[in-house]
């Protein structure tokens, strides 16, 4: 009986440390969430405190909203056009890095070299390659005219397609080395064993990879995939710092619609808390079918 009063005195000590968190959650998470879509639900522009319920007015009306719809667009580009070659490069550096017949040297260096792109600010990341690219005297128009690749400078940011391609790279050379660390680790915690049986049975480096590694490797790309897409869902600080958006919106992303609207001209809060709850609402949706898509192959996969 002593013993059990002793345990309870600990556990409201316990309970005073993890308070501080479950406050700190409840002030500065749960409550501007519950509020932001209580906005979006408003009419409140600007600094006028009365706002009256509207129901769903602003979800009708954003679908209406050309540049909103454009901004889905935009993001889902600039995810996909730097995703695609940054999975498929981390995968094989992840390959190479982990594969027992290549014993490559100064695998460390290697990858802290991947990954110092990543903890580089990005507003120093957008003034580099804006000064790389900038017109006409930029670093890379005059090393292109020097070789003869273009006969007078470029104007890369005044090109819709040009500012999605620096931008797309920017994002997949500041994220490469991250995801090649997170694969190189899901393919370290696979059993050693079941490699060297492989090589035992003559199976080249290829069969291994596709009938031991990626299938094991499943739950991790999983993960990498879902962190990558809510991640550029909420693209915001390149695109914004490089170019703000233009030429003519090609790389406005939803969160800097968001911003648009709740900082900038007429201050419409309602319209950035409606696209705020839908951008959560998209997030919740593509999340949830990856994982069904994953679950359901591994289904296959094991019948």
């Amino acid at each position: 009986m002593q013993n059990k009063r002793r345990f309870e005195q600990y556990h409201r000590y316990g309970l005073l440390f993890i308070a501080p968190f479950f406050l700190a959650f409840l002030v500065f998470q749960l409550y501007p969430i519950l509020y932001t879509i209580y906005l979006s639900f408003t009419d409140l522009k600007g600094w006028n405190p009365a706002a009256n319920l509207v129901g769903l007015d602003n979800y009708f009306a954003i679908f209406r909203n050309p540049l909103f719809l454009k901004s889905i667009s935009n993001t889902f580009i600039l995810w996909g056009v730097n995703f695609v070659p940054q999975i498929g490069l981390a995968l094989l550096l992840a390959a190479w890095f982990t594969n027992i017949k290549l014993r490559l040297r100064g695998k460390g260096f290697f990858k802290v070299a991947f990954y110092l792109p990543n903890i580089i600010t990005a507003a120093s990341v957008a003034i580099l390659f804006f000064v790389l690219f900038s017109f006409p005297l930029g670093p890379i128009n005059l090393v292109l005219q020097h070789f003869g690749v273009l006969d007078q400078p470029y104007d890369f940011f005044r090109s819709e397609t040009g500012t999605r391609l620096i931008v797309s790279f920017i994002q997949f050379w500041m994220w490469y080395g991250q995801t090649t660390i997170v694969l190189v680790s899901g393919i370290l915690s696979i059993d050693d064993a079941l490699f060297e049986s492989a090589m035992v049975d003559g199976a080249n480096d290829g069969q291994i990879f596709r009938k031991i590694t990626l299938p094991l490797l499943k739950p991790i790309l999983l993960y990498t995939l879902v962190t990558s897409l809510i991640g550029g869902l909420q693209m915001f600080d390149i695109p914004f710092l490089l170019t703000n958006g233009n030429p003519n919106n090609s790389v406005l992303t939803i969160t800097m619609f968001i911003y648009n609207q709740a900082f900038t001209g007429s201050r419409n809060f309602n319209v950035a808390a409606t696209a705020s709850v839908l951008l959560l609402v998209l997030s919740i949706v593509l999340s949830t079918l990856l994982f069904q898509f994953f679950k359901e192959n591994s289904k296959v996969g094991r019948k």
